[in-house]
């Protein structure tokens, strides 16, 4: 069995509880590149996966690990319980999600099962979270194809406000009259379907045309295109 987690403590102290176990023997990886390493070399029965590490994600691990090997049982082993996270994860090959809070040997019945060929998840659940991630890709297609109609003016306004000026900065700013300040404002949350200026910021910062904590790509320059 392989565990793969970036916090390299937790998933040795989990191999050593393991490992006590006659029936387990355990290897360990701290990224998402060491396990399909790990992986393409030894060929583990069963690997439990850390969803959320740097460098490569656990998402894109799991699916190279079953190219590589589609016999390899893989399970999510992760803290958080987000519908995405799991959708995702069961789109990539995974055949359960097992919560870091279950106590040992919660997990080892798990593992057990798993690798006995049981299915664990109900084929309804599945179906379920297959249907919630295409119809939150859809959802986030068309919120970019909205960004992506921003002009270079009105994405400079929502940088601004991001930064924090106020209608009345920003108008002095961008040398323009109040009444034609709010005139954008009310055409960008148009554009965007949405109904609030913190609305609009925050789907401008999840497609890349605005940027938070940063001078962003249209606070200086009202050049077209999405950031890269």
């Amino acid at each position: 069995m392989l565990i793969v987690d970036d916090q390299r403590t937790f998933a040795d102290a989990l191999a050593i509880a393991m490992g006590l176990e006659r029936d387990f023997a355990v290897l360990t990886a701290s990224s998402g590149e060491e396990a399909v390493e790990i992986v393409a070399r030894e060929h583990p029965e069963v690997v439990l996966m850390d969803v959320e590490m740097p460098g490569m994600s656990g998402i894109e691990a799991i699916a190279q690990i079953r190219r590589i090997d589609p016999k390899i049982k893989v399970l999510v082993l992760s803290a958080h319980d987000e519908m995405l996270f799991k959708a995702e994860a069961l789109e990539a090959g995974a055949l359960a999600y097992v919560s870091k809070l279950q106590s040992l040997p919660e997990l080892m019945k798990v593992v057990r099962r798993t690798n006995d060929g049981e299915l664990l998840m109900d084929l309804d659940e599945a179906h379920h979270l297959l249907r919630e991630l295409r119809l939150h890709r859809r959802h986030d297609s068309k919120e970019r194809e909205r960004a992506d109609r921003l002009t270079p003016r009105q994405a400079t306004i929502l940088q601004l406000i991001a930064d924090g000026l106020t209608t009345g900065e920003i108008s002095e700013r961008l040398a323009m009259s109040p009444l034609t300040m709010r005139t954008h404002v009310q055409n960008i949350l148009t554009r965007l379907a949405v109904h609030t200026k913190l609305e609009a910021v925050a789907v401008a910062v999840r497609q890349g045309r605005v940027s938070i904590g940063t001078e962003g790509p249209s606070r200086t320059s009202e050049t077209g295109g999405r950031a890269g």
